[in-house]
């Protein structure tokens, strides 16, 4: 298994390690719950540095992007981030991503340069199949090995980071990002994204100053109670807002239009991978979709490829995650249905094995903090 920069801390706080996409990761360390709620109120740091980072820097790099990405690149200014999705020329999806507009300062005239945050576990597939479509006066480099990225997550994130910035963080605007002096380090990238719903930022630096910075950040925020968090904590928190998991809720299998990504397929924006089948699905429906559903009043977690059910016990689809949510008190799931039975407030059932359990399928956010 691979580390990242900061196995070692991860394993002197005591944290329950384990193998994620090959990387020895932290799922918790005081336990999901707790970390959860502590995102949820004040603030938590999650180690997210087995992420993957391709540069595409050229003339033609906006043109390769739009090629293999979904979503509308050439909206992006400099500074500005965008979640997008590679179709998989069957319909599927390669990856999801989030598509960074780099600086230019050191592009020659004419030049633009973009960098692309993947998977952990997609980095080699993601890059083969982008490497295979650029024909386009475009470089790329895979810096995923030098990277680390610590996601500072939670509404006191801002408090708990800006004595450590010469950036305004609290007048970054989600989904942005800004270079700058922080924790002592020039030209730190501070990001304000994040995957739990409850804002805040991502700090992308070499690997030999992810220590420095990890101390630093729990240094600057002692008074607002950060803890640290594991993968644990990240998957519950993402599932409360409905954010999508790739080799759960996405994957080579799953078409965005499916997986309610429509909002990221602009099929508008020219030629790119699969366009033509999207206009498609798009014009005559798609036979399934993903949707959110809960069960009130039970106790028991509706685990990945549970079948669900209609009123008559035929199988209309399958569960892709779920989990008992931390925040409402009761299981939450997501999972492809018929398109017949996807409407929202229609009663589904999970299949416990001999036990059918009730739940209702809801709108999404699960959780909503605003």
């Amino acid at each position: 298994m691979k580390h990242t920069p900061l196995t070692s801390i991860h394993i002197e706080l005591g944290a329950k390690m384990a193998d994620f996409a090959g990387y020895y990761m932290p799922i918790s360390y005081a336990g999901i719950n707790e970390e959860h709620k502590n995102v949820r109120e004040k603030v938590g740091v999650f180690d997210v540095s087995h992420m993957g980072e391709f540069i595409i820097k050229g003339k033609e790099a906006l043109a390769l992007i739009q090629k293999v990405t979904t979503n509308d690149a050439s909206k992006l200014g400099i500074g500005d981030v965008q979640y997008s999705c590679l179709p998989n020329g069957k319909g599927g999806i390669v990856d999801d991503l989030l598509v960074y507009r780099l600086p230019e300062d050191k592009c020659a005239e004419g030049e633009r340069a973009y960098m692309l945050v993947v998977n952990a576990s997609n980095i080699g597939k993601d890059w083969d199949w982008i490497s295979k479509h650029n024909n386009f006066e475009a470089s790329m480099s895979n810096i995923s090995e030098g990277t680390g990225i610590l996601a500072v997550q939670g509404p006191l994130a801002v408090k708990a980071l800006q004595s450590l910035t010469d950036i305004d963080m609290e007048g970054m605007k989600y989904y942005t990002f800004k270079k700058g002096k922080f924790a002592g380090f020039d030209n730190i990238m501070v990001s304000a994204t994040g995957y739990t719903g409850s804002g805040g930022f991502e700090i992308y630096a070499d690997n030999e100053k992810m220590m420095d910075i990890w101390h630093a950040i729990f240094k600057a925020g002692r008074d607002f109670d950060i803890m640290p968090a594991g993968l644990g904590a990240r998957d519950t928190l993402r599932l409360e807002m409905g954010y999508c998991l790739y080799g759960n809720d996405i994957d080579d299998t799953t078409s965005p239009i499916e997986a309610g990504l429509g909002w990221i397929t602009k099929t508008k924006k020219g030629d790119f991978v699969d366009r033509d089948l999207y206009i498609k699905q798009r014009k005559e429906g798609v036979k399934r979709k993903l949707v959110a559903f809960q069960l009130e009043g039970a106790r028991r977690v509706p685990r990945h490829d549970y079948v669900i059910l209609d009123e008559k016990s035929a199988e209309i689809g399958r569960v892709t995650s779920g989990t008992m949510s931390p925040s409402l008190g009761m299981p939450i799931g997501m999972g492809y249905v018929d398109r017949s039975h996807a409407q929202v407030g229609n009663e589904i059932f999970i299949s416990f094995g001999k036990k059918q359990l009730s739940a209702q399928i809801v709108k999404l956010p699960f959780y909503k903090n605003r």
